[in-house]
């Protein structure tokens, strides 16, 4: 049995090996009761966010003590240009298995390594290709993530098993000071409670995870809002296995041919005539179903590991299910969906239901019509605008913390517009479709 497949034997979805059940409540129970330290960055505007108020925040230049915990295989939250990451040594194996433990994420879901410089790669990769020193050149500092064949240095807890890593520079000042003052490499999946939607915020850190986790650095907004673009460059050509800012156009335009993984066009041309799921006289029933799996439905039945953070598992969920209304051509504004979307409220509602809109700037007037209209119930209805259709970059930075805005009402279900998939697009109708467990009913005519 190959070594990677010998580390997964045995280990439940949940994350924990069922050979030592009892050890594994222990370290669960000792997890949710330490203590949580905030650190507020140098560089974070006091305009920026909201300082948690539920503990003790301090403000700093220096984050020794952030490294040192990373050394004695502490976890440490960190801002990042894409989304908070939930950091330890990435050469400890025991701080691997702390990350999981904390985020409750299954153990063959492979994290990703963050460095501070490019020479940070020797020794963990068994070979960097041209193209990789071309793509650094291009986009690193940044939101591209690059899979490498893995040396013995990187222990199989980090890579989900498998022989590959995945490894990225951050653009983020907090995360290079973090990761040049531990003097290794840091392993960090999104700073969140596996599922739900990825936390943008220090505030959406420590509601999933204080008491988890060692410490939180309060880094304030970020910038970018969606996970980096996930490049398999042990793939001929490189094949795109998760979408984000940097695109394929880009990506093609530094080195030539990229494909991208199947099962992501899959799931993006669910938004025009592809796939579509559900019953359009009731979409609820079916993504309540959906939103109970364990996993996304285009990979929840394969018995392969995946590759990649979030290829396997279903990810971003607000709590109540999520239904998505399919975007078309010619309905450019989206007022076509934003009419579907507020049918399927109408009916939600006459059945005593609570109701969640998520919407754009452009069909704000429709939404403000309907809540008129329905004065008498606004108790029941919470309207979210995701943002405007012009700015996809703005709608990337605020899409989490809509979905998680959905988590502090009292919402049964949630309608939502859809988006074209073209350029960033892709990568935020790929996270949308997988809070809504690839549930997406067609617009009505």
């Amino acid at each position: 049995m190959p070594k990677g497949e010998a580390f997964l034997a045995g280990i439940q979805p949940n994350g924990y090996n069922e050979t030592s059940e009892k050890k594994t409540s222990e370290k669960k129970t000792s997890v949710k009761n330490m203590k949580t330290i905030v650190k507020i960055w140098k560089s974070l505007k006091t305009n920026q966010t909201n300082p948690v108020s539920t503990v003790k925040t301090e403000q700093t230049e220096d984050l020794s003590d952030g490294a040192a915990l990373i050394n004695q295989g502490g976890l440490v939250a960190f801002p990042t240009e894409t989304v908070y990451g939930l950091g330890g040594n990435a050469l400890d194996s025991e701080a691997s298995k702390k990350i999981y433990a904390a985020k409750g994420r299954p153990s063959d879901n492979p994290l990703i390594v963050h460095i501070a410089e490019l020479s940070d790669l020797e020794g963990l990769v068994k070979e960097i290709p041209p193209m990789a020193l071309k793509l650094a050149d291009a986009f690193w500092p940044g939101p591209l993530t690059m899979i490498f064949e893995k040396t013995d240095k990187i222990p199989y807890e980090t890579t989900g098993g498998l022989d590959t890593v995945a490894v990225r520079m951050p653009a983020h000042s907090a995360a290079l000071e973090l990761i040049r003052l531990s003097g290794v490499p840091i392993a960090a999946p999104s700073a969140n409670l596996s599922g739900h939607p990825s936390p943008t915020t220090a505030e959406h850190v420590l509601r999933d995870l204080s008491g988890r986790i060692d410490m939180i650095i309060d880094g304030g907004n970020c910038d970018i809002g969606v996970e980096s673009t996930i490049l398999d460059l042990t793939a001929e050509p490189p094949m795109i296995l998760r979408p984000g800012y940097i695109t394929k156009e880009m990506l093609e335009e530094e080195i030539g041919p990229v494909s991208v993984d199947p099962a992501i066009m899959s799931s993006t041309l669910a938004t025009g005539n592809g796939i579509i799921s559900g019953s359009e006289t009731d979409p609820s029933s079916k993504a309540a179903e959906n939103s109970s799996s364990s996993g996304d439905s285009l990979r929840e039945e394969t018995s392969l590991h995946p590759k990649a953070p979030g290829m396997k598992y279903r990810h971003y969920a607000p709590k109540a299910p999520l239904t998505l209304v399919a975007s078309c051509s010619e309905d450019t504004e989206g007022r076509k969906q934003a009419e579907t979307v507020l049918h399927f409220a109408e009916q939600a509602l006459s059945e005593g239901k609570c109701v969640g809109l998520m919407g754009t700037e452009e069909n704000l007037a429709l939404y403000e019509e309907f809540l008129q209209k329905h004065e008498a119930e606004s108790g029941n209805i919470f309207l979210k605008v995701i943002g405007s259709r012009k700015d996809p970059a703005g709608i990337a930075r605020g899409l989490y913390g809509v979905l998680r805005d959905f988590d502090d009402t009292q919402v049964d279900c949630i309608y939502g517009e859809s988006f074209e998939t073209d350029h960033l697009g892709e990568a935020i109708m790929n996270r949308l479709l997988k809070a809504a467990g690839q549930h997406i009913v067609p617009t009505e005519n």
